[in-house]
Formats: C-alpha cells, structure tokens, sequence
C-alpha cells in the first residue's frame, strides 16, 4: 500500500507502513466490524458532561456525580448547555477576577475520578476537548493535571498543564510543567484563537516524562516528574477585567487512563 494523502496521516504527514510513527488521523468514515476497545491494560474513565456539574453542595442525581464546580464566586447558574455547541458552557459570574473552575468531586468515595489514583509513576493519559470563546481582552483559561485548582503556575510544586492569559500578553497556548517547585514554561506554538476547538492530551510515560500534545500534534515533552505524584485534572476560566464582565469557555469532554498496576 502505498501513502493515503487523503486519508491516514499523522500530524508529520501522509502515513505509510509500517504505520509506527501514529498519532494518526482519519479524514474518512471507518466501520469496525468488532467493537473497538481499549486496552485490558488499562483503567479507564470518560466524561461527556451528560449532566451539568454543580457546586459540591450540590453532589445528586440533578447534577453530575462525578464532577463539580468551584472558584471565585462560581454559582451553578454559571454552567449551561451550549444552546450552538456540544458540551457545557461555563461563564463567569459578571465581575473581575471571577473564575468557574471543573473538577472532579473531591469527596472521599464519591468518584473514581479522583478515589482512583492518578499518578506521575503510572503513565497517565489524560484528555480534554474544549472550544474557546472571545479570546482578545481579559481572559485567563488552563487545563490539566495538578494538585490544586489554583491556576498560578508558581503554586502547585508538581503539575503539567496548558494555560493562556491575555495579562501576560500570551497569543500562544502555554505549556506549565512544574518538577519537585522548579517551574518551566514553554512556547507550544500554538496559535490560541476565538470560537476554536482545541483538543488537548498529556501522556505520561514510564519514564515519568510528560508528552504534551494539542490537537494530536507533540509540542512540547519534559524531564522526568517526581516519582508518586497524584495529580487531579482541573479546567477553568477566569475574568481578568471589568469589560468584558464575563468570560467564557465550552467544556465538550475529559478522559483519563493510567495502568492498572505500576
């Protein structure tokens, strides 16, 4: 078989065998004859937002067991459906500096998003895909996996996200990967652009080191993290001026693997 230039390729170009060298992509229809699967060696988990995540207060059959909401006056009337897009909105209370931050429910045996451990030594997959919004003026967003839901890079010792903020006059998607409270921050290249999906994935390997990818594409890959971190996935947005009062951002999915034994 020779190269599909129309049809299988990875974000290098069209793909030829032996088909080693993936991600890859697939611009046609596939139909499987037998379900495709993940691995048996793997525990897996996917949210698709079926239920709007509410204040922990909150945690009910009305509101996503799962996951929950939280920041600086964050309300549950601040979480919708996407009346044009798949997925929930999460808009600002009306005030600078206010944040709607999505986390899974903290509570001790609530959730296996966070009653399983997600740690550095066992090569954790996580995913996001979300679309943006106004993204000229007074926005701050990140996404990924870290210890607190603070979006200051300087806070959390060990983390790996992506960030964005219009107050540090950033026009790309930031990578953030933070080792034992050595921060470094890196240029993904990225263009962060209005009313655009993103689809974001970090891949922790067995050597501990963090693979960064936006939309399939690898920008950005660290030394290794520190050995039996637990880490929790947290996406936010947070409005950094008076005008626009309200900012926002859509929240479509989240997944998150690791080993079933490390």
């Amino acid at each position: 078989m020779g190269d599909l230039p129309n049809g299988l390729r990875s974000y290098k170009g069209p793909a030829s065998p032996p088909y080693a060298h993936g991600p890859y992509e697939q611009n046609q229809l596939t139909i499987f004859q037998k379900p495709s699967v993940d691995s048996y060696k793997r525990s897996v988990l996917e949210e698709n937002y079926n239920q709007r995540p509410g204040l922990n207060a909150s945690v009910g059959i009305a509101f996503n067991v799962d996951f929950e909401i939280l920041g600086t006056n964050a309300a549950e009337a601040d979480v919708t459906w996407g009346t044009t897009v798949g997925g929930v909105e999460l808009k600002t209370h009306g005030a600078d500096n206010d944040q709607v931050i999505v986390l899974p429910h903290l509570d001790t045996l609530q959730s296996a998003w966070t009653g399983v451990l997600w740690g550095t030594e066992n090569q954790v997959i996580w995913e996001a895909a979300i679309k943006t919004s106004d993204v000229t003026t007074g926005i701050l967003l990140w996404a990924g996996l870290k210890l607190t839901s603070d979006p200051t890079v300087a806070t959390d010792d060990d983390q790996a996200y992506f960030r964005f903020s219009t107050d540090d006059t950033d026009t790309n998607w930031e990578i953030v990967n933070s080792i034992g409270g050595t921060d470094t921050t890196a240029d993904s290249g990225v263009a962060v652009a209005a009313s655009t999906n993103y689809y974001f994935r970090i891949e922790i390997d067995s050597a501990r080191k963090a693979h960064y990818f936006i939309n399939n594409k690898e920008v950005y890959v660290s030394t290794a993290m520190t050995n039996d971190i637990d880490l929790i996935p947290y996406v936010g947005v947070q409005c950094l001026d008076a005008t626009p009062s309200s900012q926002y951002l859509y929240l479509v999915k989240q997944k998150i693997s690791r080993i079933i034994y490390e």
